[in-house]
């Protein structure tokens, strides 16, 4: 089994050297209640705002700004997952770094599917990415991936079991938020955990939120309050569900030609 926990808070727009270090506290604070991982909205180095976007993005040439975070999860053992725009070798990505104890930080994951005022300044990734951690498969994604279904069910085919994502919401998309994680859960019979941005200069919307593999929240926060939110993961669960409710078992990777009638 798995601790995780999720974090909802306000990100300073530009500061990255504050935000690092709002992160590197948190990670202690959800380590003080046992998460072994940890899960960061998305942008959360310089918040979800177009005129830092379009200013100096960090780079992990220099990894230096990423210190405290890294002192953070060195010294509690945990392993975080750091969503943050990021200037890479003439490109521009939202990526999820991960920093796990006495390790380089790694880029492993860039957003495939950007949202409008990201295309004009990103470059979409180009694969999936699953991490393992105490021999959990964890599939990652960020905000916008989680509306295609197939996104989610590419990480439970490579057998994770759960699926996170880092993540920055509008006001008015609360509905589509809840239903596309429940959802996503539902589908692959698989873990769901959704850490959101709140606040900042879009008045962005938190509902961070763990989903079990029935697409029932287990645990979340409101819209509004910085927090977070650990819930433990148990492979058992999931392996009972999707032995009960046959829908992973029972998919059809090949589902034949379509045929189309006209009347």
């Amino acid at each position: 089994m798995l601790r995780l926990a999720v974090v909802q808070d306000t990100a300073v727009p530009g500061d990255v050297a504050a935000n690092v270090e709002t992160a590197a506290k948190r990670v202690r604070e959800v380590a003080a209640k046992g998460a072994r991982l940890v899960v960061l909205p998305e942008t959360f180095t310089t918040s979800w705002d177009p005129d830092a976007f379009d200013g100096p993005l960090p780079s992990l040439d220099d990894i230096a700004w990423l210190g405290p975070v890294q002192a953070a999860v060195d010294e509690t053992g945990t392993v975080l997952v750091l969503n943050s725009p990021l200037a890479r070798a003439g490109r521009r990505t939202i990526t999820s770094l991960v920093i796990a104890p006495a390790e380089q930080p790694v880029a492993a994951y860039d957003k495939q599917h950007l949202y409008p005022p990201e295309r004009e300044r990103f470059e979409s990734g180009g694969h999936g990415a699953t991490i393992e951690v105490d021999g959990l498969k964890i599939g990652l994604s960020v905000c916008y991936d989680a509306n295609f279904p197939e996104h989610a069910a590419a990480a439970a085919a490579d057998g994770a079991i759960l699926y996170v994502n880092s993540g920055a919401y509008f006001p008015g998309g609360g509905h589509r938020r809840d239903l596309h994680y429940a959802a996503r859960a539902l589908d692959n019979s698989m873990y769901v955990a959704f850490a959101g941005l709140v606040g900042g200069p879009p008045g962005l919307i938190g509902g961070s939120a763990i989903y079990d593999p029935l697409g029932r929240v287990v645990e979340g926060l409101d819209d509004a309050t910085s927090g977070m939110v650990v819930a433990t993961i148990d492979p058992a669960e999931v392996a009972r569900v999707r032995d009960e409710q046959r829908m992973w078992a029972d998919r059809r990777a090949d589902l034949g030609p379509r045929r189309t009638f006209g009347f």
